[in-house]
């Protein structure tokens, strides 16, 4: 019955009213309270379940032998210390990854075992400096580790915290012979995840993967989306279009949920300043889709000009100011590297 609460907010059809805030929003701590520890670590999910945080987010990479491990690319150069193990230093190489050339040390090219032999670390030192003291203290996390630490967290807490998994690249992987949605799905119906009222959100940028994910499991589904660009699996489609009232329908037909950049519910300009808000939220509630926002973070570089505190852009600025900007559209939820801040201005 728990599990039914925290998911209703996202799956009823019901809507709010578009100029307030519903005191019901989801909170999805992005990567975990990642604005205070590095990403994807146990760390960062515990203080972000401290924090309030509604769900938690792991972003979902393969390894060679085929398990699914959670990293925010399958490039690890940024976010591990792999550089630093000269038996892996061979292994750095170039590989288009949906079209784009990335140069680094790739998931794929690793076993489990290899992958649990790496720490985590900062993936923005500069902008962090406090999360970096903590960096070479964790390992890569499965999968089946974050479902753990949420599931244990619901018993600790006495409520149900919900698992937001992103699919990263499932194209990218089937063509390697690593096939994501079977091993997601087999993951899943070992967890007791495939429900309509499961405790769980799945999110992906491609629009197919989520398709077959809709025949297969009930769970819940959120097409992502940002302000440039458009899905790997889908050339000549662009995410505008997808936000379009017809994209939106044709959304609805497969999921639950869009996930949108925050410039599309509220476009900058040449400045920098948040401008009018667009109609984004409204013509996707009137299909019949919930609409969380991505990524709400605290530093001056990441804000609109007019919540900015000072010139330096690792500076906070307004943060809640921004986060109640962003609740007033009547967005269902948002996304955040500090949790505790999108609690609180909630």
């Amino acid at each position: 019955m728990i599990a039914v609460i925290l998911t209703v907010v996202l799956l009823s059809s019901s809507q709010p009213a578009m100029s307030t805030p519903s005191p019901s929003l989801i909170v999805i701590a992005h990567r975990g309270a990642s604005g205070e520890r590095p990403e994807h670590t146990r760390a960062a999910y515990e203080l972000a379940i401290d924090q309030g945080a509604d769900f938690i987010e792991p972003d979902l990479v393969m390894t060679r032998d085929g398990h699914l491990v959670v990293r925010h690319e399958n490039e690890i150069g940024e976010t591990t210390d792999v550089a630093d193990h000269p038996d892996f230093a061979a292994r750095r190489t170039s590989r288009d990854v949906d079209g784009v050339l990335v140069t680094g040390w790739f998931t794929e090219d690793f076993t489990l075992a290899e992958l649990k032999t790496l720490r985590a670390r900062e993936r923005l030192p500069a902008l962090r400096p406090a999360s970096a003291a903590f960096d070479g203290r964790e390992p890569i996390l499965t999968f089946d580790e974050v479902v753990g630490i949420a599931r244990d967290a619901s018993a600790r807490t006495g409520r149900v915290i919900g698992v937001a998994p992103e699919l990263k690249h499932p194209s990218h992987f089937a063509a390697l012979g690593l096939p994501m949605e079977d091993d997601f799905v087999a993951a899943l119906e070992r967890h007791g995840l495939t429900g309509a009222e499961a405790p769980i959100l799945i999110q992906c940028f491609e629009v197919g993967t989520l398709e077959r994910l809709k025949a297969r499991i009930d769970a819940p589904l959120l097409q992502l989306m940002q302000a440039d660009g458009g899905p790997a699996d889908r050339p000549g489609v662009t995410y505008a279009q997808m936000a379009t009232p017809q994209g939106l329908a044709e959304i609805a037909r497969y999921a639950n949920v869009i996930g949108v950049q925050d410039l599309m519910v509220m476009p900058r300009d040449d400045a920098g300043r948040a401008l009018e808000t667009s109609p984004l939220t409204d013509n996707a509630h009137a299909a019949g889709l919930k609409v969380a926002v991505w990524t709400l973070r605290a530093e001056n570089v990441f804000l609109p000009a007019q919540y900015r505190i000072g010139d330096a852009p690792a500076d906070h600025g307004d943060l809640t100011g921004w986060l109640k900007a962003i609740y007033a559209l009547g967005a269902d939820a948002v996304f955040s590297d500090f949790p505790a801040a999108a609690v609180e201005a909630r």
